[in-house]
Parts: C-alpha cells; sequence; structure tokens
C-alpha cells in the first residue's frame, strides 16, 4: 500500500513515538513527523484527529490511529492494506 499521505504526530522522547518511527523507516513508509511539543498547531491538529493528547497519533489518508505501540501500528496497516 502506498498511501498518499502519512503524518506522524509525536512527541520528543516519547518512547511509543521512537518504535513508531523505527518501525515506519524499517517498513520504507514515507511519513511527515510533526512534533506537537514544538509545534503548536501540531498539537491541536493532532487532538482534533484523536479527541485526545496521547502521542503517538498517526493519520494515514484520513484513518487515524491514536496512543499506540509497534503492534497495534502493524495491526492498523495490515486493516489498510487490505481496505
Amino acid at each position: 500500500m502506498q498511501p498518499k499521505r502519512v503524518r506522524l504526530f509525536i512527541k520528543p522522547y516519547c518512547p511509543w513515538c521512537l518504535q513508531a518511527m523505527d518501525w515506519l523507516d524499517k517498513q520504507g513508509i514515507d511519513y511527515e513527523p510533526l512534533d506537537v511539543i514544538a509545534d503548536e498547531a501540531a498539537y491541536r491538529e493532532m487532538l482534533r484527529l484523536s479527541g485526545q493528547t496521547l502521542a503517538p497519533v498517526i493519520e494515514v489518508d484520513g484513518q487515524v490511529l491514536a496512543d499506540f505501540g509497534a503492534r497495534e501500528l502493524a495491526a492498523f496497516w495490515k486493516r489498510l492494506s487490505l481496505a
């Protein structure tokens, strides 16, 4: 699956965020990392999309997964690939 847009909302030094970036990198998936600590607009967008302040949050072509680890990300990506 080659999505048009992948945005990953992260907090620096968040272990789950680092796991998500590592998983995406290992899969060869291009994504836009958005630091919600340094960027207030990114924080507001994450909150709007997910309804929560926890990171990471990933948006893939309008589909959102919030507050996850690598296993949940892999399952989410598999569901997207089958859609």
